[in-house]
């Protein structure tokens, strides 16, 4: 069964999910603070976090982004704050889901269950195992590793997925509905999802939406990903 990292100061909370989740068969693992959950991520490897916000030593969100540095395991944020705006910067800064407390223990399995299949299904046997070559870009699903030009790729998790979808099918235009249902997992979605990580992902890749090189969107219909047409000066 899957392993959980839960983090949470408030004891009678931690306690809670703790008996819980073990009784739903996870192998689960607790600690109060950000600074303790960086560790433990940095030396287990666990299947789903589940990240409180109010944390005594660290804002849960910056916690959030110091574990993105570390690594692309899947974060459900639990929250009592339930401000949309608030929710929706989290999502952009790489959180996987979010629950806004209280909620009981059969939402949270549901929403850990949707994360874990969701990451599975990118990471499994869907992927392919060969590399992908676009021009100077080389995507290989299997080790997840992206160069371009020879230079390493440095990708959340996130914009690997999307690359690695767009590579695979060059020249095609996706429809954005696809991309949710593909990448995300989801069946409907904010566009500003995937503009915002269209954004970091063009970046990375040395272009911008006015002088796009690899990444052309189509407005109203998608987007395809294509070798350039000119070599780079």
């Amino acid at each position: 069964m899957a392993s959980v990292l839960v983090v949470e100061d408030d004891q009678f909370v931690r306690s809670a999910l703790i008996r819980q989740l073990t009784e739903a068969s996870y192998t689960v693992r607790s600690v109060g603070t950000a600074l303790e959950a960086l560790r433990e991520v940095a030396h287990v490897r666990f299947d789903v976090v589940v990240l409180d916000l109010g944390l005594p030593d660290l804002d849960g969100s910056e916690a959030l982004k110091m574990l993105r540095g570390i690594t692309d395991v899947p974060v459900i944020i639990a929250t009592a704050r339930d401000d949309e705006a608030e929710i929706v910067r989290l999502l952009h800064a790489g959180a996987d889901d979010y629950l806004v407390k209280p909620f009981s223990v059969e939402h949270l399995t549901a929403r850990m269950a949707a994360v874990l299949r969701r990451s599975r299904a990118v990471s499994g046997e869907s992927a392919p195992t060969a590399e992908i070559r676009v021009g100077g870009l080389v995507v290989d699903p299997l080790r997840r590793r992206a160069e371009l030009d020879g230079v390493a790729l440095d990708l959340t998790r996130r914009e690997f997925d999307l690359l690695a979808f767009l590579a695979g099918r060059p020249g095609v235009v996706v429809p954005r509905k696809e991309l949710l249902a593909e990448v995300w997992q989801q069946a409907y979605g904010d566009d500003q999802t995937i503009d915002v990580h269209l954004s970091w992902l063009r970046r990375k890749l040395g272009e911008t939406a006015a002088r796009p090189r690899y990444l052309h969107t189509l407005r109203g219909v998608g987007v395809k990903l294509e070798p350039p047409r000119e070599p780079r000066p």
